[in-house]
């Protein structure tokens, strides 16, 4: 599955957090490229409502129910910007990709050996991620941090484990991945992204890690705070060697087990 992971020569596109609009940040770090804007999903979690709701007038027999389905807000787009596992899919089958839960028998593969993969989407509550291979490269292209940040093949297997133990969703993502996005196209930019090199990105990283070392408290009022927990426990455990590394990440959750509310059924609705 090597060929998917080629991308734009090696160069790495980023985004940023913008508002609630991670999801969006997640299908375009898959792509790589920024192909859609936060009014394209909305019209794909349009759709997906009109859909549903057609569907469900088929069935319904009672009145009352009729009434009180009509006044129901959207399943797929929240008030504030997040959107549903549904519409994701929808954007990334208009580039030939299948989404997949991790959990389900056709995904095995991808639970025994994960780097043979280009692609996992992340979710917890109302905040979507993306892990990435690009050039033969695993990456964390999560928007809350400042630039892509590199894994390792043993760390990718280790913090998937880590990522479910948190009772995060995992979906694995298959098919034909984009091969180029043009680097400098002004209509395709939706003002979100930016390329770096991987040299780049890990200068970045580096920087963004003793920042957050000397300022250990770091504040972000868009995301939930066990999101941040569980980050602030990770940093930097990519440059362990293996065996301090399982032993760090075992302790990361016994430590942030207790401080983390119970997460609902994330990923097939907001919250």
């Amino acid at each position: 599955m090597e060929e998917g992971s080629r991308s734009n020569g090696g160069m790495l596109y980023h985004e940023v957090q913008e508002s609630k609009l991670c999801a969006v940040h997640c299908v375009n770090t898959v792509l790589q490229g920024p192909f859609f804007s936060e009014f394209d999903l909305a019209a794909l979690a349009s759709d997906l409502d009109r859909k549903e709701r057609q569907m469900m007038l088929e069935g319904v027999r009672v009145p009352d129910d009729l009434l009180r389905f009509a006044s129901e807000e959207s399943h797929n787009v929240s008030m504030d910007g997040d959107f549903s596992i549904q519409v994701l899919e929808k954007a990334l089958e208009v580039w030939d990709l299948q989404v997949i839960p991790l959990d389900c028998p056709v995904a095995e593969p991808a639970q025994v050996d994960p780097q043979l993969e280009n692609a996992f989407i992340c979710h917890l509550q109302d905040h979507w991620f993306c892990i990435r291979k690009v050039d033969g490269e695993w990456y964390n292209f999560d928007s809350l941090y400042a630039a892509p940040e590199h894994l390792s093949k043993f760390y990718l297997s280790a913090y998937l484990d880590t990522l479910k133990g948190f009772g995060w969703s995992i979906f694995l993502v298959r098919g034909n991945f984009p091969k180029e996005c043009p680097l400098s196209s002004s209509e395709a930019s939706n003002g979100f992204g930016q390329w770096l090199s991987p040299e780049d990105a890990q200068r970045i990283t580096k920087s963004c890690n003793a920042t957050s070392q000397a300022t250990p408290h770091r504040t972000n009022t868009s995301q939930p705070s066990d999101h941040l927990q569980f980050t602030d426990g990770l940093d930097g455990l990519s440059e362990m060697e293996d065996k301090d590394l399982t032993a760090a990440i075992a302790a990361s959750l016994m430590d942030s087990a207790a401080a983390l509310p119970k997460p609902g059924t994330p990923g097939n609705k907001n919250q």
